[in-house]
C-alpha cells in the first residue's frame, strides 16, 4: 500500500535467491502494479530474473487475464498464475475460462469492506444453460 523500494529489482532478486538457501517449496510475486486507467501492467514480463532465479514452485499474480495467464505458464514465466480479483469478481472462473465466458466486473469499493457479504458472495455464476 505504497510502499516501494529505491532498487525494486534488485531487492526482489535478492529476495529469490535466498529462499533456495531455505529450499522455500514456492514463491508468490505480485506483478509489478497495473495502470489503473488501461487495467494494463505498465512493466510486463518483471518477474522474469525472480522466476529465473528461484527454484521452487513460482506463481505470479497482477491483473492477468486468462490469455496472459495461459501465456506466462506456456513461455515459462511462472508455474501457476493466480486471479485474485477476477476470481472474487467470478466465483466459477475456471468454468468462464473454458467456455471463454465474459467476466463478472469486479467492484474496488467493495473490498476489504467491514461487511462480511457485500462484495465476497453477491457476484452472479453464469446461468445454467444446458
Amino acid at each position: 500500500m505504497e510502499s516501494g523500494d529505491s532498487n525494486p529489482e534488485a531487492l526482489g532478486l535478492y529476495m529469490a535467491e535466498s529462499l533456495n538457501k531455505y529450499r522455500i517449496l514456492y514463491c508468490h510475486m505480485v506483478e509489478p502494479r497495473i495502470n489503473p486507467a488501461s487495467e494494463k501492467r505498465e512493466t510486463p514480463h518483471g518477474l522474469l530474473p525472480m522466476r529465473k532465479a528461484f527454484r521452487g514452485t513460482f506463481l505470479v499474480v497482477g491483473g492477468y487475464d486468462k490469455e496472459e495467464g495461459n501465456n506466462a505458464i506456456a513461455k515459462n514465466r511462472a508455474d501457476l498464475v493466480v486471479y485474485g480479483r477476477h476470481f472474487l469478481a467470478n466465483p466459477d472462473l475456471p468454468w468462464r475460462f473454458k467456455l471463454n465466458a465474459p467476466l463478472n466486473k469486479y467492484n474496488r469499493d467493495t473490498f476489504y469492506t467491514p461487511d462480511p457479504v457485500v462484495g465476497y458472495t453477491d457476484y452472479p455464476f453464469l446461468e445454467d444453460t444446458s
